[in-house]
């Protein structure tokens, strides 16, 4: 069954709104699992596919390549994996604008520090999950009712973001 059109970007949207407002994801290698570990992603508005991240040229993300983040909105209500491909980003306008004094806090030589590798994340498959459960769910599930066809409407698999 396909998702509604405009249902999916609704949750599209709330899925960018919840990202921005919380300061981590699992970021993952799709070749090493025992690479994911939580990222603040750096996001344009404008640029909705493409993320970015700063870390360290030592990283295991210095190896670049398929990768995928898993993110829990801070309200436990908005639930997305996603799927893309990692590339050192080497425009320094990008740089510029998300370089800030969190960020800084990571780095001992400040913007200049040679250990900084900057990173974009072309985004492809997603799968997004509105955790959001409504009065009449929670009602329904304590009654042991299925909510099976509720829950529909608050996934949506995407071909992109």
């Amino acid at each position: 069954m396909r998702y509604n059109e405009g249902k999916a970007d609704e949750l599209r949207e709330k899925f960018w709104k919840a990202l921005a407002d919380s300061p981590y994801l699992f970021l993952q290698l799709d070749t090493d699992p025992k690479s994911a570990v939580p990222m603040s992603p750096q996001l344009d508005k404008d640029a909705n596919s493409s993320i970015w991240f700063f870390t360290h040229t030592k990283s295991d993300f210095a190896k670049l390549g398929a990768a995928t983040a898993t993110f829990e909105g801070e309200d436990h209500k908005m639930f997305a994996r996603f799927h893309g491909t990692l590339t050192k980003e080497t425009s320094q306008e990008r740089f510029d604008q998300f370089w800030n004094n969190f960020v800084e806090a990571w780095y001992d030589g400040g913007k200049d520090d040679p250990d900084i590798l900057f990173l974009r994340m072309d985004l492809g498959d997603a799968e997004i999950w509105n955790g959001d459960m409504g009065l009449l769910d929670v009602a329904k599930m304590a009654l042991g009712m299925n909510v099976h066809e509720d829950a529909k409407d608050k996934h949506v698999k995407e071909t992109s973001l």
